[in-house]
Parts: structure tokens; C-alpha cells; sequence
């Protein structure tokens, strides 16, 4: 399944984490999902003014004029405890906009001699990440029934879906540079089961304050080392086998 390899790639993606453009696309990724989120919460706010309104009439009791402000503390109180949840998957979202850069830098220092890709268009990434926020989003939100059932295994929950889903993005993204859209796919499939073993082992910090933020940064760079290992083993690997 390629364990050796996997760990090779994450020390390989650690020695470099100090790299001044894995900085410079972390910081991007922090100040546009605490945008996100505030804008979230401002919306939010907007909503509740316009249903509520500042006096609200409650059947026995009459009017009250203290329902907004006690919905504007519960929606902060909720947006606090969500935001815990889809922190990290908004920021793995937001950041793969800029994970060109990431792989770009390790391929400058790991794989020096690889012929120059063109950029993705910004368009395209930007519909890449949206699609990516969308799928990140839901599925986290839907987990949330499995964790109310299967609470005792919530964890594991979330590291096995998180894992699935930032492994077959990262890993997509990486390929994607070299290989195309549908090269790119195919290699995924082939090797599903090691991609999705890296995404998990990725996808466990997650659960650590401020560390989860460097987590798609350090991803996008293991998965571009993962994803040239698993090419040049189907490379060198006989038609047939």
C-alpha cells in the first residue's frame, strides 16, 4: 500500500514547510477563511435582524424587546461551535486556490529537472475550490448525523471522511499539473487505498488548534512528492502487471 513511501513524502514535505512560499499561501488561506466566516456570521446576523426585528410579539407574555439580542448571542455561540467544524474545510478549500504555488516550490527544490507547466487560470482554480468547498462542506454537515449515531467513533469518522476527501483533492491537484484532468483521475483510481491512507494520516491533526491551518499547505506538498513516487512507479511498472 505504499507506506514507505507515504512517510517519505511527509518528511520530505516537512523539511520544507519554512519555505517562503508555503508562508506566503498559508497566510492568503488564513485571512480569506476568517473573512469568510466573519462575512458568515454577519449574514447571519442580517437574517435574524429582518425575521425578529428589534420587538417581537410571544403569545402570554406579549411584547419582547430582548428576542434579538438573545438570538444575536446564540447565533454567536453557534457560529463559534461550527466554525470548530468547518475551520479546517473551509481553509483546505480556500488555500487550493493557491496550491499551484505549493507544488511548484517543491518541484523547484525535489524535482529541479521536470519540464515547465503553465499555470492553472485563475477561473479554472477558482471553480476547482468551489466545488471542492461545496463537497467539504456538505459532507461535514451530514457527518454530523453519523457522529449523533455512532458518537463513541466520531473521531474516526471525521478523519476517515476528511482523509477521503483532502487526499483525493490534494492528490488531484497535484497530478493534475502534470498528467491532465483525466491522467490525472485515472492514477487516482489505481491507487486509491494509499491516497486515502496518506489523506487520513493528513486529515488527524486536524483535530489540533492552529496546527489543523498548516495542514493543507503541508498536504499539498506530500501529495505532490506522493504523486511523482506513484507515477514513476507506474512508469517503470510492465504493461500487464
Amino acid at each position: 500500500m505504499g507506506l514507505s513511501l507515504i512517510f517519505s513524502s511527509f518528511f520530505a514535505a516537512l523539511s520544507q514547510m519554512g519555505d517562503r512560499r508555503f508562508r506566503k499561501v498559508l497566510g492568503l488561506g488564513i485571512v480569506l477563511t476568517i473573512a469568510l466566516l466573519v462575512g458568515a456570521y454577519a449574514g447571519l446576523l442580517t437574517l435574524l435582524d429582518f425575521v425578529v426585528g428589534e420587538e417581537a410579539y410571544v403569545p402570554v407574555i406579549g411584547e419582547v424587546t430582548w428576542l434579538d439580542d438573545l438570538l444575536s448571542w446564540s447565533s454567536l455561540i453557534f457560529m463559534v461551535v461550527l466554525s470548530v467544524f468547518l475551520m479546517v474545510p473551509v481553509a483546505s478549500a480556500i488555500t487550493s486556490m493557491f496550491l499551484d504555488e505549493v507544488a511548484q516550490a517543491v518541484e523547484d527544490r525535489h524535482y529541479p529537472n521536470l519540464p515547465a507547466v503553465p499555470r492553472l487560470p485563475f477561473s479554472d482554480a477558482l471553480r476547482d475550490t468551489l466545488a471542492f468547498l461545496g463537497v467539504l462542506i456538505v459532507a461535514n454537515l451530514l457527518a454530523f448525523i453519523l457522529y449523533a449515531f455512532f458518537s463513541p467513533f466520531a473521531l474516526f469518522i471525521f478523519w476517515g471522511l476528511n482523509g477521503f476527501l483532502l487526499g483525493r483533492e490534494y492528490f488531484q491537484l497535484a497530478a493534475m499539473r502534470r498528467l491532465g484532468r483525466d491522467g490525472a483521475k485515472a492514477l487516482r483510481k489505481k491507487h486509491w487505498v494509499t491516497i486515502w491512507i496518506a489523506g487520513t494520516l493528513m486529515a488527524m491533526p486536524l483535530s489540533l488548534p492552529l496546527i489543523n491551518l498548516v495542514i493543507p499547505i503541508f498536504g499539498a506538498a506530500t501529495f505532490t512528492h506522493l504523486f511523482h513516487g506513484l507515477n514513476a512507479r507506474s512508469e517503470a511498472r510492465p504493461r500487464g502487471f
